[in-house]
């Protein structure tokens, strides 16, 4: 395996392959079911805070406005804790969970195992297929050129059988003839 196949970036995407996500991914995926159940608990006990001092506060205006504050303030403190634990989550996960050993090889990746080949080998493939590429191109090419060219000759003996049929002369001296004509009447 060449140390480019095993630099962090490719065994990041290898990773990605493999689990069918990245790291990064399942972390979001866990921050927002965190947010999800941050915001629900909160709600739940401000509620729940609001209904029990209300028989001991005369104002409940007010009691609300508060709990909603200290709500709010509450929920920036455990956003910010979380955000440092999601850091070291991710950490954790990518270094020795989510982290494939060099080892293992996805199941498509086993025939690159069985049958190995030297970087050398793949550049000389590619270079004969890009040669294989050109001349096939060239022989399309020149069976079209043909394909005209026979419908030029097609043309000319259609013109060799109508100049016949008309009784005409031999159709290279009248075709000459005709040449000689058309470049007098060009040059004056």
């Amino acid at each position: 395996v060449t140390e480019a196949a095993m630099s962090p970036s490719s065994l990041k995407l290898y990773e990605a392959q493999f689990f069918g996500f990245t790291p990064q991914t399942c972390m979001v995926r866990v921050y927002s079911a965190f947010q999800d159940f941050l915001n629900e608990l909160l709600l739940v006990v401000e509620a729940v805070f609001v209904r029990k001092l209300s028989g001991t506060e005369p104002n409940g205006e007010q009691l609300c406005s508060r709990a909603r504050e200290c709500s709010q303030k509450l929920q920036i403190f455990l956003q910010e804790r979380f955000k440092r634990l999601t850091c070291l989550m991710e950490t954790v996960l990518v270094n020795n969970v989510l982290s494939v050993p060099p080892n293992v090889l996805l199941p498509d990746d086993q025939p690159h195992k069985k049958y190995f080949q030297r970087l050398e080998e793949v550049l000389n493939l590619e270079s004969s297929l890009a040669e294989l590429q050109l001349v096939y191109q060239a022989e399309v090419c020149g069976r079209q050129a043909l394909l005209q060219l026979d419908g030029i000759l097609r043309w000319i003996v259609e013109l060799q059988a109508a100049w016949m049929q008309e009784g005409m002369a031999s159709f290279h001296d009248s075709f000459h003839a005709v040449i000689g004509e058309v470049n007098k009447k060009r040059t004056g």
